[in-house]
Order: C-alpha cells, then structure tokens, then sequence
C-alpha cells in the first residue's frame, strides 16, 4: 500500500463533510480526528437523503451540540453538500 499523506479525514478539517456510517449519515464541518472519533460541529443526522446531487436532504435534523462519530463506524466520508 502506498501512504497518502495529506489524504484521509485529516484532509477535511474545517470543512462540511458527510460520513456513511453502519446505521446513519451524519454531515457537519469536522472540526477533530483521531483514532478512535471524529468531531462535528454543526452536526446533523440524516434520516432520508433524497437525491444525493440535489444540494438539500430530504431529512437532515440538528444535533444539539458538537458530536463524535466512532471512527471504526465509518463506512466512507467525503463532501456532498
């Protein structure tokens, strides 16, 4: 395998990102990564995507605070939104 610096989570850091998880999708700006979480601000869960490309989720609602998504739970992340 080759290293990919500059790739992976760290990469988004300050950005709005989408992660796909075992259960739920959740979206927010990620404003931490480590080993074992991910930290969320803004975060949102999203119950029904609707048509990824549309640029709006069919049901999207706020978390209160910032939240932590286990690391291990992700399935693939990136940016849609």
């Amino acid at each position: 395998l080759t290293c990919l610096n500059g790739e992976g989570l760290e990469a988004f850091l300050g950005e709005t990102i989408t992660v796909f998880c075992l259960n739920y999708f959740y979206t927010g700006v990620l404003i931490g990564v480590n080993s074992t979480f991910i930290k969320l601000r803004g975060a949102k869960i999203v119950y029904e995507t609707g048509e990824l490309c549309s640029g709006d989720w069919k049901d999207a609602q706020p978390l209160p605070y910032d939240w932590y998504v286990m690391v291990r739970c992700i399935e693939s992340f990136g940016k849609l939104k």
